[in-house]
């Protein structure tokens, strides 16, 4: 009998890639990466050349066409496989990154009359300009006593769904009209591919608010915050929704030419990519944590009971795994603070020992901050380079580093980085474990694991929990081909559950990283340092850093410049 195949596509921040994976026994036969063709717009809109406003951040449509007509086909080609042998297509995404569409399912942005609008585009997930709509909206939640809210650990945040659909209301009215339907990027894609249009629960369920039995929170409440939103999920988030591994559809002529497979191919709905990892390395029951590790991380858990748990992005029910509730939390920004720092911050000597050594600066950075001691630095950070997702939930926190002297070098402050995002996912490691949803192992996947050993010790020691590690470097795409063996089925080839699907398709090193006594020591005592700094910065004692980044975006708004209007201080 020919083995059988399926397709896992993966759409990050910066690029999309396609995974062709075997069946049997989920081994990746070929891979392709096709970065984004206009990046993440967060600076300029395309064509016009607007300048877009602090905390934007926006993407092209196309790219993701682009992705599909460009890294499948090359996947085809580096494996040999006969496209009559792939029997379905998966997809993952970064979530919430929305899109306003009109009638016909084309995004604004592509329409001229719209296109230099900045509301007509896609809102990537770490848009965070809709924070003044999340305030509003989580205070009348709350004043409201909306019982949905504690599924999301009472906040919900500037980065999903509903902030950012009412953002486009305050400001671009007309954009809210002329949108037909507000659609997640991921379940565009799955429109385009099989012109079938249904929404994934687990990007309602995380980013939207919606409830496997409750549905969406009442239109009285939308009416609340503005009786132009009373119909909102009834219009402009209506539609079928269904859990991931459900077949939506068979692929269209149209992309079947585009991508090179058969026409007919299954085609899986659309998944979140943090989400899409849980089975891809064998996390079928409760707990286990896994952290999808890149420019940030989601940490997902399995549990059998609801609960509620601070700062949570969110429990839903058959979420990730069927018969589980799925636990969702998260910090905004990791691997882009390293990026930061590397780029922006490390002194021009350090990047010229690196050149000499024939190294990659981070790579420098880590052999140098392995020979530190924990605590050695004498520096102590808050990771809120791009605010806090769990457990504070407040895009308008910033970061800090303690313990600066005249002496501090370069290996000091990357290694006080790495620490400050172990110390983050601490953070989420007690919440869930004190709110009765246990962590006993960690699984850590993306792109930071594999290529930063001492960071995956320091989490270990942090922590005081094993991490074990994916052994597939594209861990999302693996999970959507494993979706899209289930939406295929047995009878094709496939599976008939996602756990079926893992047993025999995921794999994880034999190698993993275990806390090392000593080192728990002193980060324990390190950690309830941060604590400290946490709470006061971050639970309104301190209210510096809103001081200040009111007072950055004062200047940046002014109409006058160069001193001659001075900002308020609030």
């Amino acid at each position: 009998m020919k083995r059988k195949y399926a397709i896992g596509v993966d759409y990050g921040t910066q690029s999309g890639r396609a995974v062709l994976v075997d069946l049997v026994d989920g081994s990746e036969i070929a891979d392709h990466v096709t970065p984004y063709r206009h990046h993440v717009i967060d600076r300029r809109l395309p064509g016009s050349g607007l300048e877009l406003e602090p905390d934007w951040a926006l993407q092209h449509p196309s790219d993701y066409m682009e992705v599909l007509g460009s890294s499948i086909p090359a996947v085809l080609r580096l494996s040999g496989v006969d496209p009559e042998d792939i029997i379905g297509i998966g997809i993952d995404f970064t979530a919430c990154t929305m899109l306003p569409v009109d009638g016909a399912g084309t995004p604004l942005c592509l329409l001229p009359e719209h296109a230099g609008h900045p509301h007509s585009w896609v809102k990537l997930w770490k848009h965070h300009a809709a924070q003044d709509e999340a305030n509003k909206l989580n205070e009348a939640a709350e004043q409201r006593g909306e019982a949905w809210l504690q599924r999301y650990g009472g906040k919900l945040s500037s980065e999903w769904m509903l902030a950012k659909v009412w953002q486009i209301l305050d400001e671009a009215p007309d954009i809210y009209e002329r949108a037909d339907l507000f659609m997640e990027a991921a379940d565009w894609v799955i429109y385009r591919l099989t012109d079938a249009f249904v929404r994934n629960s687990c990007t309602a369920g995380y980013k939207a608010a919606w409830h496997k039995r409750d549905g969406y929170p009442g239109a009285d409440f939308f009416g609340s915050l503005d009786p132009r939103l009373e119909d909102l999920t009834a219009t402009k988030l209506r539609g079928e929704i269904v859990p991931p591994g459900t077949r939506v559809g068979g692929l269209t002529e149209a992309m079947a030419r585009l991508t090179g497979l058969r026409a007919g191919t299954a085609v899986a709905a659309g998944n979140v990519d943090a989400h899409a990892a849980v089975p891809a390395v064998g996390v079928v029951t409760p707990g286990k944590l896994v952290m999808v590790m890149g420019t940030s991380i989601c940490h997902m858990l399995l549990g059998e009971e609801e609960r509620i748990v601070e700062g949570m992005c969110g429990v839903v029910e058959d979420g990730i795994i069927p018969g589980y509730y799925g636990y969702e939390a998260g910090q905004s920004a990791v691997g882009d603070i390293f990026e930061w720092y590397t780029r922006e911050a490390v002194p021009a000597y350090a990047l010229e020992a690196a050149a000499d050594a024939g190294a990659g600066i981070h790579e420098w950075l880590e052999e140098k901050a392995a020979a530190l001691l924990p605590g050695e630095s004498g520096l102590l950070a808050l990771d809120w380079w791009n605010g806090n997702r769990s457990v504070l939930v407040d895009a308008d926190l910033t970061g800090l580093m303690l313990g600066y002297t005249l002496h501090t070098r370069p290996e000091e402050v990357y290694r006080a980085l790495l620490e400050a995002t172990a110390y983050g996912t601490r953070m989420i490691v007690d919440a869930f474990h004190g709110s009765g949803v246990p962590v006993d192992i960690l699984y850590a996947c993306g792109g930071l694991p594999q290529k930063n050993r001492l960071m995956m010790q320091i989490y270990a020691d942090v922590t005081n929990r094993e991490i074990r590690i994916a052994d597939s470097r594209q861990t999302p795409a693996l999970g959507a081909a494993m979706f899209a063996a289930v939406a295929a089925g047995s009878e094709q080839g496939g599976y008939d559950s996602i756990v079926d699907a893992a047993r025999f398709m995921a794999r994880v090193k034999e190698e993993s990283f275990k806390p090392i006594p000593g080192n728990v020591r002193v980060y324990e005592a390190l950690f309830q340092e941060y604590s400290k700094l946490h709470d006061y910065f971050g639970r309104g004692a301190g209210r510096v850093m809103k001081t200040l980044k009111s007072m950055k975006e004062q200047g940046r708004n002014s109409s006058e410049r160069n001193g001659r209007t001075q900002p308020q201080v609030q």
